[in-house]
């Protein structure tokens, strides 16, 4: 009865039902066009373990069609603090495992481990909505990676990023090391990753990893806000605005002049055409 109503709410499948994803740390909730994710192990920080990232991969295959924003967020003073330290133990997580263990795979095995891991990260960027990460306090590693991954960041005044991965000896392999770079260019990525320093709220607007930084208090009203004006502009041509843009830079300019074409061409079609 539970996993229906589920499944009624918000159009997802058993695996991310509200019951499941509680015993990993995550809620899923959708309000009609609004989705929202919130990593809830404020105990923890809101660590991730592999079980995140498949729920968050089961997430964006099931998400309702009718969402056309998607809001992700942490519970408690910290968005994520990154990677659950239990994974670096030989012990790791309960029933998932540890590095030590993967570790001991052939090559194949843990580059699929990773793509699975990806999957989790690679779906907000998808056309059809827009993201948007609300992060406040710690937002290291993964953490770091998942605000990465959405396609607006909207901070609170204590935001703390840290790329902390080359620090423990790991590269950042959630998504984040291309969005990093095209936000803040190769040097200023560079130097993120390779000292793992902390980017607090003032350079994160100044160097563009933010759109907007507000004092914490004001940060769930500022993502409403974003998300209403997102809201009010027509779907079919923010997707295809979202489209070319995304498209962009891997194109000349006589490219993109052609796409846009190809795109207001359906547009009007659409709009017109009968």
């Amino acid at each position: 009865m539970a996993e229906a109503q589920a499944r009624q709410r918000g159009g997802y499948a058993e695996d991310v039902s509200a019951e499941r994803l509680a015993e990993i740390g995550l809620r899923f909730e959708v309000d009609g066009e609004i989705a929202t994710i919130t990593l809830d192990r404020p105990e923890k920080r809101n660590a991730q373990t592999f079980a995140t990232w498949s729920a968050l991969a089961r997430i964006g295959e099931n998400l309702p069609e009718q969402v056309r924003v998607v809001v992700v967020k942490g519970e408690g003073p910290s968005f994520s603090a990154g990677i659950d330290l239990r994974m670096f133990t030989p012990e790791g997580v309960p029933g998932q495992g540890s590095f030590s263990s993967a570790a001991t795979s052939g090559d194949s095995d843990i580059a699929q481990s990773v793509s699975k891991a990806q999957a989790g990260f690679l779906w907000l960027r998808r056309p059809e909505i827009v993201s948007i990460a609300a992060v406040q306090g710690h937002a290291i590693g993964a953490g770091f990676q998942l605000a990465l991954s959405c396609d607006l960041r909207i901070v609170a005044d204590d935001v703390k990023f840290c790329m902390k991965e080359p620090a423990l000896g790991l590269v950042p392999d959630l998504t984040g090391t291309k969005p990093l770079v095209e936000l803040v260019g190769l040097a200023k990525a560079i130097d993120i990753c390779l000292t793992a320093r902390t980017v607090h709220a003032d350079e994160a607007m100044r160097i563009g990893l933010a759109e907007k930084v507000v004092a914490g208090s004001d940060l769930e009203q500022a993502v409403r806000d974003k998300v209403a004006e997102l809201l009010a502009t027509n779907r079919d041509a923010a997707i295809a605005t979202k489209r070319l843009l995304q498209g962009a830079q891997g194109r000349s300019l006589e490219e993109q002049c052609a796409a846009e074409g190809r795109e207001q061409a359906a547009r009007l079609k659409a709009l017109f055409g009968g």
